[in-house]
C-alpha cells in the first residue's frame, strides 16, 4: 500500500504519479520502491515505484537498502522538503 501522506493521481509529467497529500519532511522513507530478483529481468515496483515519475528535478532518491547476491531492494527517500499538493519525483539516472 501507499503511504497515507501521498495519493495517486493525474500527472502533467507523464500519466499518473504520486502526490503529496500533505507537507512530507526531507528524510522521509516512502517505503519499498523497487525489488530486484535474481529470475526476473528488470525489477518489480511496489505501488510507490510503479506510479513513480522521473526528472532531472527530483526530490527523491533511491536507496538501496539490501543488497545480497543479486537481490537489491530500494527504498525512495526524500531529499528536501515536498510540499502538499507536489508530485513525487526520481531522476533515475542518479
Amino acid at each position: 500500500p501507499l503511504p497515507d501522506c501521498v495519493t495517486i493521481k493525474e500527472s502533467t509529467v507523464e500519466g499518473l504519479g504520486i502526490f503529496a497529500t500533505e507537507d512530507i519532511e526531507e528524510g522521509y522513507d516512502f517505503g519499498t520502491s523497487h525489488i530486484k530478483v535474481p529470475p526476473i529481468l528488470g525489477y518489480i515496483r511496489t505501488p510507490v515505484g510503479g506510479f513513480l515519475n522521473h526528472s532531472e528535478k527530483s526530490n527523491t532518491v533511491l536507496l538501496r537498502i539490501q543488497n545480497w547476491d543479486d537481490y537489491k531492494i530500494y527504498n525512495l527517500i526524500s531529499t528536501c522538503k515536498i510540499n502538499k499538493g507536489q508530485e513525487i519525483l526520481v531522476d533515475y539516472d542518479q
